[in-house]
């Protein structure tokens, strides 16, 4: 089955151009080539440039070859944390002048951007729902998080933890810890991540356990996936798309946004871990 239907979105286009009426015969030979300037920028194919971060990457890049045969558009897209101070962090990006026309990430991250004129207002569009998960290198025991004492025990036994430098890592540091009564105990042992997937840190035995968002961790090999970590301390993530300050190509930016939070790119998000929020 066809995940997207293009006829969705080309309805605004055929209406523009049975709106004009069609040109035809004698007229049609006299403008020729010289009509094509003044045709309207949505109906060529665009070089939309897109940053996103983890979170949506599994499905953005999943949903890619149907959203560029159906359009004509094509992505060019980097990677990087919704938020931080690493050199691809989205925000530092930005910051330096890298062109962007979509933005993929945390709405907290989002909203900074909004509010240091990075990113447009009003162009927010929320895509999904995330949580945190907790993964262990392949084969090695599994720890039972089923329970707030059994999390808090894991914690207290693992040798190493190492969390993302994003949304999930700043509340596991900042707050998580803290509810868990262990922030003092744990924080010695636990290490931010920068520029590089949790999961892959874990996979080659470089911390004990690790902690990331769902849909970030389930594409990595050689990790077990143990679970959702404890509603009582578990924070969603909403991930959203936006619309870059300085954007070159904001029509077909639309388009992409509209087609990640449209039902037809549902199925995908929710394989890849995510819980969509697109409107049906």
């Amino acid at each position: 089955m066809n995940p997207f239907n293009p006829d969705r979105f080309a309805v605004a286009d055929r209406a523009a151009i049975a709106g004009r009426g069609a040109v035809t015969g004698r007229r049609a030979l006299l403008l020729g080539a010289a009509a094509l300037p003044f045709l309207p920028r949505r109906a060529l194919a665009a070089e939309v440039q897109v940053m996103a971060s983890g979170g949506l990457t599994a499905a953005y890049r999943a949903l890619i070859p149907e959203f560029e045969r159906s359009t004509g558009h094509k992505l060019g897209t980097v990677q990087g944390a919704s938020m931080g101070a690493a050199p691809d962090a989205i925000p530092q990006r930005l910051a330096r002048g890298e062109p962007a026309d979509v933005l993929l990430l945390a709405a907290d991250g989002l909203e900074a951007l909004i509010a240091r004129g990075l990113a447009q207002p009003g162009s927010r569009v929320d895509i999904a729902r995330s949580l945190i998960g907790m993964c262990v290198r392949a084969g090695a025991p599994k720890p039972d998080i089923s329970s707030m004492d059994a999390f808090r025990q894991a914690l207290l036994n693992a040798s190493s933890i190492a969390y993302s430098a994003s949304a999930s890592g700043v509340y596991i540091e900042n707050e998580m810890y803290r509810k868990l009564g262990i922030h003092d105990q744990v924080m010695p042992k636990s290490r931010r991540i920068l520029s590089e997937r949790v999961g892959t840190v874990v996979a080659r035995g470089d911390a004990e356990v690790g902690f990331q968002q769902v849909s970030e961790l389930l594409p990595i090999q050689g990790i077990d996936y143990i679970g959702t970590i404890p509603e009582a301390v578990q924070q969603p993530t909403i991930f959203c798309a936006g619309i870059a300050a300085n954007a070159r190509e904001p029509e077909a930016a639309r388009a992409l946004i509209r087609f990640l939070a449209s039902p037809e790119a549902a199925p995908v998000l929710t394989r890849t871990g995510l819980e969509p929020l697109g409107k049906s």
